[in-house]
């Protein structure tokens, strides 16, 4: 199919796209990589009668340091965060996480604002930014405004951005060289959504126990879900395959999925434990100074 009529806007500036989304907001629909929205007006999923297509809007694509994180512009292409050192050296959950985004010609296109926005629970990017508990930069005609996942992931592809918001930039806080980090993913093939995916980053003590722990899921609930129960189960206890497993257990208890074409609740629910214990794991194997990523 192909998409309705709708009036082409290409602002040159951030402010100019935002001027469009205050006057035509509810109308209107941004256009950053279109790997999402495309395939939403081909198939009339989506009708708005004004596209503001931002791809060439300047000043909106960067990867940089601030601080204690890693800032990145919401026009920024997958495939400049999977081969950015800085990512690989500050983030390297994110650098490895990237690798699972759809194939290398949608990681061409693709941009980090539109999958954050675009609210898939499913997605990889979503999933890391809860666990290192990141931020979203959105803004309007007002000004800026810095939103958490979890305020910002209502629902299965709602979020809290308004029709006259856009988001601007998303912070990754930088991870510890002493931490050990893993994302891991099924899908039933390579370059699909997963099925279930973990986003794990662990830190040891001296004496080898988890000093701090951070690990979130997706794929199985409405929205990318931060697995704080388990996060506090594992805290101060020793990496041991009894603590893994018990992970795995309290995380089939957490988690909500719902049966669908790719897979039944219940396989969804033993495969989130599995992952979990993978990701554990890995990133425990990391931290102890097996690195190989």
């Amino acid at each position: 199919m192909k998409p309705a009529k709708f009036n082409y806007l290409r602002p040159s500036s951030m402010e100019e796209a935002v001027h469009y989304l205050s006057e035509y907001g509810e109308d209107a629909k941004v256009l950053s990589g279109g790997q999402s929205l495309i395939p939403l007006l081909n198939m009339r999923l989506s009708t708005p009668k004004y596209l503001i297509d931002i791809g060439r809007a300047e000043g909106l694509s960067y990867i940089k340091e601030d601080g204690e994180s890693l800032v990145i512009g919401t026009l920024t292409k997958h495939t400049e965060i999977e081969k950015s050192e800085l990512v690989k050296g500050k983030c390297p959950l994110l650098s490895e996480a990237i690798r699972w985004v759809g194939h290398e010609q949608i990681r061409n296109r693709g941009t980090v604002g539109g999958s954050i926005a675009h609210g898939d629970p499913s997605a990889e990017l979503p999933c890391v930014l809860t666990a290192l508990r990141g931020e979203i930069v959105i803004v309007d005609v007002n000004g800026e405004e810095i939103v958490s996942p979890e305020d910002f992931f209502l629902t299965y592809m709602l979020t809290s951005l308004q029709p006259d918001q856009l988001v601007k930039e998303i912070r990754f806080p930088r991870i510890k060289p002493t931490c050990g980090s893993a994302f891991v993913e099924v899908a039933r093939r390579h370059g699909d959504f997963g099925l279930v995916e973990v986003a794990a980053v662990v830190d040891l003590c001296e004496d080898g126990r988890f000093s701090d722990v951070k690990l979130a899921i997706g794929g199985v609930n409405s929205v990318p879900t931060l697995l704080e129960d388990v996060e506090r189960l594992l805290v101060g206890k020793e990496p041991t395959e009894e603590i893994f497993n018990e992970a795995g257990d309290l995380t089939m208890e957490l988690v909500e999925p719902e049966s669908d074409l790719h897979g039944t609740a219940e396989y969804r629910r033993e495969l989130s434990g599995t992952m979990v214990i993978r990701a554990l794991k890995q990133a425990t194997d990391r931290a102890q100074g097996g690195r190989v990523m």
